[in-house]
């Protein structure tokens, strides 16, 4: 099933750890220009205590405390892009400053710099004691900054690591259960699920992650009833109807899927896919002048949904209007190259248009494309033998689309 991006989620968590404190900076010493500048500092007179450490470092260039300090003082203005640079100049002066490479990890991860930062914290990670506070929450920033750049398989040891060193916490635990759906390890994403039903026994998005980690170990029945607890716990989650009106789709039950399509358009008006799948639900229900305005507006909301491109290229096929179906059956194509539906279609097409070379090429795609697909479904479900998920239900067939 087609995932949106859980970036309200990250940027939630992102929010909690701006809070962590710059740490490490050095004690003030005696001399008259640090005295001013740190004084400065404490009063939170950032544009002059900036001025100040700027003629310490005028007068010192080699003076790493001056740059450690007008990076932190951008850090506080939440100049971080700025802070970075400064950072990097008072570790190249003095690289054992206590305190510094963590802020500057800080600043590239408050800064949208995941990728830098995630490098940073790997290295002081492995110069920070284990056990100590500071390793705890390095290793949290770790786990995060790796899901935020896209890197869900190093991430996953990371945010275990945070979740076990902080057995409250729901975020990391959400997180870490994208995570493993991301990488594909699907039995991790169960078990952290049960970790979240012991922290919030209502959480709609939990059970979403565990269904979408049932419908891909081809565990059909208990994906459904998963999504239905999501819907029950919050009907108001964005996808959450669409999660369950799809997973419905699959297994042909159009009328429940239908209402589930139209609850989450009422949820969302504008939500392409929704319409689109409600129209193919309406065709598959001998109610397809119903389907086509919901086409046509899917369409013009988003053009790239290959559901609404192929269903209307049936409509017009059906209709007798052949160049407009062999447009939509081609730009289903464009969108979708591996799904052997828009190829069948225009295969049939061609036939009908009296194209018998087309037709045979557009036939060979759709054979091979149900040999790809029925070869994929047969490894999962390998897959799923071997750590004890059989599919009671037996091997799918090669499409297990629903047909027109």
């Amino acid at each position: 099933m087609k995932r949106a991006p859980h970036l309200a989620l990250l940027a939630t968590v992102l929010l909690a750890c701006g809070a962590l404190a710059l740490a490490g900076q050095s004690a003030p010493s005696r001399s008259t220009e640090r005295d001013k500048a740190f004084a400065l500092e404490q009063q939170g007179n950032f544009e002059e205590a900036a001025q100040a450490w700027r003629a310490v470092a005028k007068a010192r260039p080699s003076d790493a405390e001056a740059y450690a300090h007008l990076g932190l003082l951008e850090a506080r203005q939440e100049h971080y892009k700025d802070a970075v640079p400064l950072y990097r100049k008072a570790l190249a002066l003095n690289p054992a400053m206590p305190g510094l490479r963590l802020n500057l990890g800080l600043a590239q991860f408050k800064g949208g710099d995941l990728k830098d930062a995630a490098k940073t914290f790997s290295l002081l990670l492995q110069t920070t004691p284990p056990s100590s506070p500071d390793a705890q929450r390095i290793t949290a920033l770790l786990g995060i900054a790796d899901y935020g750049v896209g890197d869900y398989a190093a991430a996953i040891p990371h945010l275990k690591t945070a979740a076990a060193n902080d057995r409250q916490n729901l975020q990391f635990r959400l997180l870490l259960a994208h995570s493993c759906l991301s990488a594909k390890q699907y039995q991790c994403v169960l078990d952290v699920y049960r970790e979240i039903l012991n922290l919030n026994a209502e959480s709609a998005e939990a059970d979403m992650l565990a269904g979408e980690a049932e419908d891909e170990m081809q565990n059909h029945a208990a994906a459904i009833e998963q999504f239905r607890a999501a819907v029950k716990a919050d009907p108001k989650v964005p996808n959450v109807h669409f999660g369950l009106a799809y997973l419905l789709w699959t297994q042909n039950q159009f009328e429940e899927a239908a209402k589930e399509f139209q609850a989450e358009l009422d949820n969302v008006p504008d939500h392409a896919e929704a319409l689109a799948f409600l129209a193919d639900s309406y065709m598959q229900l001998n109610r397809s002048a119903d389907a086509m305005p919901l086409l046509l507006k899917a369409i013009k909301i988003d053009p790239h949904v290959p559901r609404a491109h192929l269903d209307l290229g049936i409509l017009y096929a059906d209709a007798g209007r052949r160049e407009e179906a062999l447009r939509e059956f081609k730009t289903a194509v464009q969108l979708n190259p591996g799904d052997p539906n828009p190829h069948w279609r225009l295969a049939r097409l061609y036939q009908a248009m009296g194209d018998k070379a087309q037709a045979q090429a557009e036939f060979e795609k759709t054979s091979n494309l149900h040999k790809l697909e029925n070869e994929s479904i047969m490894t999962k479900l390998k897959a799923a033998q071997e750590k004890g998920k059989t599919d009671e239900e037996g091997p799918l067939p090669p499409d297990n689309q629903p047909k027109h």
